[in-house]
């Protein structure tokens, strides 16, 4: 996720400068929109949004929030970090507006209506949606690296895909025999490129057209302002399917992936049962004990959300006889 995050905010500083944005911002929000997520990916989110469903759910980007909000406990005065309007704005609401009441996103905004209103209605700031664009192009060209090197697809499989297809045969014209790493890196750097230039022509046209006078323009416009072209939107629709298609449903990624949710469940069970608080760090079960048993459940969740991978595979070796290898 580090690896991912810092992909995005390069990514994100270079459309918010050629569109002379807040660089800063747009880099903020590219680094922060995935604090919240749990041990192994959307996998992990899946498992815990499983075990806490009846305690309220878990979602990955509600839970960004509250980790800038509440978890972070850095001053005296207050909990959580010393963040701009902006900034949390654009953390809520980085995927676009959030319509639903319910939403679980929502849920926090509302906690933090009494300082400012969010409008949860209204669209976020450019920054905001360059954002959101650069985590698409960094994860899904960042996806199609570790499915050719896992051999989960090849370079022909993808020369077949629209967006990709040019790159993969302008790379193989230039390889000339050279190695295949070289040919992989080759093709995502382009693709990369590619995506960025197009988010940077389309947006400076739809800019244009709205001719903004101040961020509460991009806020009002009704529609996105930061985007993909028409084109380059289906070609991105059907990149993602044919990853779905070909890498994340593939038996290999299901197989890891059930285990990583397996190794979820069983953490969640045991934290959150207070018999059993030697699985808990001291502190942790210091704040816990007081609490109503779905307020219990939380502090369980966001216990387990903090935890990478590899410390959440080394608790489930701690704690259990057997835990599988993930490979």
């Amino acid at each position: 996720r580090l690896t991912h995050s810092l992909e995005v905010a390069q990514i994100a500083r270079t459309i918010a400068r050629q569109l002379q944005l807040d660089e800063d911002l747009a880099e903020v929000l590219a680094l922060a929109h995935d604090l919240g997520h749990s041990p192994f990916g959307h996998a992990g989110e899946r498992a815990l949004d499983s075990a806490m469903r009846a305690h309220g759910g878990f979602d990955h980007n509600a839970q960004s929030l509250r980790a800038v909000t509440s978890l972070e406990r850095k001053y005296l005065g207050f909990d959580g970090l010393n963040l701009t309007w902006e900034t949390l704005e654009g953390l809520a609401k980085h995927n676009g507006p959030i319509s639903d009441p319910a939403n679980a996103v929502s849920k926090v905004l509302r906690r933090l209506e009494t300082w400012r209103s969010f409008d949860a209605n209204r669209w976020p700031s450019a920054e905001a949606q360059v954002a959101s664009l650069a985590d698409d192009i960094a994860y899904l060209t960042h996806d199609i690296d570790d499915g050719l090197r896992a051999r989960l697809i090849t370079v022909d499989d993808l020369s077949i895909v629209a967006l990709a297809g040019p790159h993969v045969r302008t790379a193989m014209a230039k390889a000339r025999g050279r190695d295949e790493a070289r040919i992989i890196y080759e093709v995502t750097r382009q693709m990369i490129t590619g995506m960025i230039r197009d988010v940077v022509e389309e947006s400076r046209v739809l800019l244009a057209a709205l001719e903004p006078v101040s961020p509460d323009d991009i806020r009002g416009a009704g529609q996105a302002t930061i985007a993909f072209s028409e084109t380059s939107a289906k070609g991105v629709a059907e990149l993602r399917t044919f990853m779905f298609e070909h890498v994340y449903r593939h038996p290999r990624v299901v197989r890891v992936m059930k285990d990583a949710e397996q190794i979820v469940a069983d953490l969640f069970g045991l934290y959150s049962d207070f018999d059993n608080p030697a699985a808990l760090p001291a502190a942790w079960v210091a704040v816990m004990k007081p609490l109503a048993p779905r307020a219990k459940a939380r502090v369980a969740a966001d216990y387990l959300a903090g935890q990478t991978d590899r410390y959440a595979l080394d608790e489930h070796r701690r704690l259990f006889k057997a835990t599988p290898e993930l490979k």
